[in-house]
């Protein structure tokens, strides 16, 4: 459990693994995973939007009835857009921490990052649009119709 002003792995909670990584605890492994989810979570504002419309994407699924091969196709879009916006995180984190001043390359690998998660959720809404519009269209003409 990740105390008040103290990460959850650090120096003394963390032991790489040697060689084959026998000796690596695949639940410390785990364990700073979900450390970093939650980092990401609770500093980046996008990770947080990125959470409110994977919520309304899952509740518009049950509401529509989709089928399970949508399903799949929305819960990988959800999973993409998450595991980037991560990734954008570290890249950022990264970034800050060997380029503290303004640089060139500094900008483009932060930019980059986070044009990989505007892609992924460019991409989840063209998705979104196919899975969701024909079973709302179909909803609305028999509500029309009643």
């Amino acid at each position: 459990m990740e105390e008040e002003g103290k990460p959850c792995c650090g120096p003394d909670r963390f032991v790489r693994h040697a060689g084959d990584g026998s000796s690596f605890p695949m639940s410390q492994a785990v364990a700073c995973a979900t450390c970093g989810i939650r980092h990401a979570f609770s500093t980046q504002r996008n990770f947080k939007v990125h959470a409110v419309f994977a919520a309304l994407a899952v509740v518009l699924g049950f509401a529509l009835r989709i089928p399970q091969p949508s399903w799949l196709a929305v819960i990988l879009c959800i999973v993409a857009v998450f595991a980037l916006e991560t990734l954008n995180t570290a890249v950022e984190s990264i970034v800050d921490l060997v380029s503290p001043e303004w640089n060139r390359l500094a900008m483009v690998a932060k930019d980059c990052a986070a044009g990989s998660v505007f892609l992924a959720a460019v991409g989840s809404l063209v998705v979104a649009a196919v899975v969701y519009l024909p079973p709302a269209i179909e909803l609305a003409s028999s509500l029309a119709g009643a």
